[in-house]
């Protein structure tokens, strides 16, 4: 996961990360798209479990990413009602305006990515030892 607190660290391992799901997603796309030319009309046991594994880990590793993503918003969204209850007013009435974190975008981002990132990559390791 990126770095929180170097911005610049943050973002160049997210565009690594980024990188990584480029490079290994085509890979896995064309030994897949190749299994399922060659296995025409009527494919082995094999390859249907590796055709119906292709959709369901689609679905597990962006639900993955997309509960991440908004737990981590959900963090974020509690520190900022903790601000404004530690700005309850004050002994003299007033309320004292609270200072509020602030998202972190790379770090956000890189919790979205690490599912699918961990995903494609695993894939690409595993199909590219498998024969054809």
């Amino acid at each position: 996961m990126a770095s929180s607190s170097n911005p610049f660290l943050a973002f160049w391992t997210n565009q690594l990360t980024l990188w990584e799901i480029w490079w290994a997603t085509p890979q896995v796309m064309t030994h897949r798209l190749t299994r399922m030319a060659r296995a025409g009309h009527a494919p082995s046991v094999r390859d249907q479990r590796e055709f119906t594994r292709m959709g369901t880990e689609k679905v597990d590793a962006f639900s993955r990413a997309g509960w991440a993503m908004g737990l981590e918003l959900w963090r974020v969204q509690q520190q900022w009602w903790l601000a404004w209850l530690r700005a309850w007013p004050l002994a003299g009435g007033t309320l004292a305006v609270p200072r509020l974190p602030s998202v972190n975008y790379h770090r956000l981002l890189a919790r979205g990515m690490a599912p699918v990132h961990r995903r494609v990559t695993a894939n690409a390791r595993r199909l590219g030892r498998t024969k054809l």
